[in-house]
């Protein structure tokens, strides 16, 4: 059987997402060794923190250039800081690069309203994707930060949510998908997302 493979960089939230897989029945494999990620039916790429330690920490695994050449033949979910990780670059801290896997670049929310962005919000789908096949316009999903992507192209933004004023919730781009929110602390949702990716794994 095969395996959904979770990128181990040294960030949080990698028991919560393998938890929530294996409870929907997905083998994972947690693993910064580009044998495993290479052997995976996909990829999933977590992250909570701050974007250039994040970013360092690939660095220091050699992950970059694998998760570039992976993302050409299987899907790749990126989560919250890995969603932005997925972008050209970010301005959180001092400006970094990123993966570039998704043209655009990562800098603070535009809102009047307090930051963190933390708590359930609401989905607005902009293009359908199998990645939220059976999700309801306007289900509940949690989030938890502070800055978001600015997607280059809006074809490759896929959902938008709003907190004082719109931002982007999820992206596609060929095999690369990304959700700023946590579908594994998103309830049944959340839930429902997973199963999805796991299915596009073939």
């Amino acid at each position: 059987m095969g395996y959904t493979a979770i990128v181990d960089y040294n960030v949080g939230n990698l028991s919560s997402i393998c938890h929530a897989l294996e409870y929907i029945g997905a083998p994972t494999r947690i693993t910064a060794e580009e044998a495993v990620l290479e052997g995976a039916d996909g990829i999933v790429l977590p992250g909570v923190g701050a974007f250039p330690d994040a970013w360092s920490e690939l660095q220091q695994r050699g992950l970059p250039a694998v998760l570039r050449r992976q993302a050409e033949h299987k899907p790749i979910l990126g989560i919250c800081l890995g969603m932005q990780l997925l972008m050209t670059s970010s301005t959180e801290v001092r400006p970094c690069r990123g993966l570039h896997l998704v043209p655009g670049t990562v800098d603070k929310i535009k809102t009047n309203l307090k930051l963190p962005h933390i708590g359930w919000n609401t989905l607005h789908f902009k293009t359908p994707t199998p990645l939220f096949a059976g999700v309801d316009e306007g289900a509940y999903v949690y989030f938890v930060h502070t800055y978001c992507a600015m997607v280059e192209l809006e074809r490759d933004v896929y959902a938008v949510t709003d907190y004082g004023g719109p931002f982007t919730a999820a992206v596609r781009r060929g095999n690369v998908f990304g959700t700023q929110f946590h579908p594994e602390k998103s309830g049944d949702v959340g839930l429902e997302i997973l199963k999805n990716f796991v299915r596009l794994q073939g």
